[in-house]
């Protein structure tokens, strides 16, 4: 139903600077890319389109997605943080015909369509910004209505999305959504675990 189409921007323009290493390209203990993963996850969750924000390493993720059903679009200015990345990723939505968007990191394993789904459900049941809950925090994966847009491209510097929200939104538990792959420590111990599969 185009009325509830909603988009997904997928923030991959990092330098992984912490890391050492392109987080984009990080595969698990599988082999398997996350960053594939996330992609379908939010294709499966139905998303549509599904936007890829590219900065550091752009030709080498772009490559890794080559067969995927995505839109790969390059941020010129990723070097400015992260919130240039949302940015350009809704000037990319912004003639859709979409109602909202899902805001994902290509850093965080413990994704799942199936909790995707759950946000995309809420979302259609109250209408307003869903949000992933975990250790006591609030943050992405998060679904941001349209009349959210504004508001997250005015941010500035290295701000997420996080900035915008007050504490009162719809939440949905994400086990183990705590784990982001910042250090070379953080990707061992997902490659261990690898609580995106459970």
């Amino acid at each position: 139903m185009t009325a509830h189409r909603i988009a997904a921007i997928v923030l991959a323009a990092g330098a992984s600077r912490r890391l050492g290493t392109a987080k984009q390209l990080l595969r698990d203990a599988h082999g398997e890319s996350l960053l594939v993963r996330i992609v379908r996850d939010a294709i499966q969750a139905g998303c549509d389109p599904v936007v890829v924000v590219l900065g550091a390493h752009a030709d080498d993720v772009r490559a890794l997605l080559l067969n995927e059903s995505a839109i790969c679009i390059d941020n010129p200015h990723w070097a400015d943080g992260m919130s240039s990345s949302i940015r350009c990723g809704i000037d990319q939505i912004a003639s859709s015909s979409c109602s909202a968007v899902l805001l994902l990191a290509c850093d965080q394993p413990a994704t799942t369509a199936a909790h995707l789904r759950s946000l995309l459900e809420a979302h259609h049941t109250h209408g307003e910004r869903v949000v992933s809950l975990y250790a006591g925090v609030r943050g992405i994966p998060a679904v941001w209505p349209r009349a959210d847009w504004h508001g997250l491209r005015a941010l500035h510097g290295d701000r997420g999305a996080k900035a915008l929200l007050q504490g009162d939104e719809h939440a949905i538990s994400l086990a183990h959504g705590a784990l982001d792959l910042d250090t070379p420590e953080d990707v061992k111990r997902w490659r261990a675990t690898d609580p995106g599969t459970v």
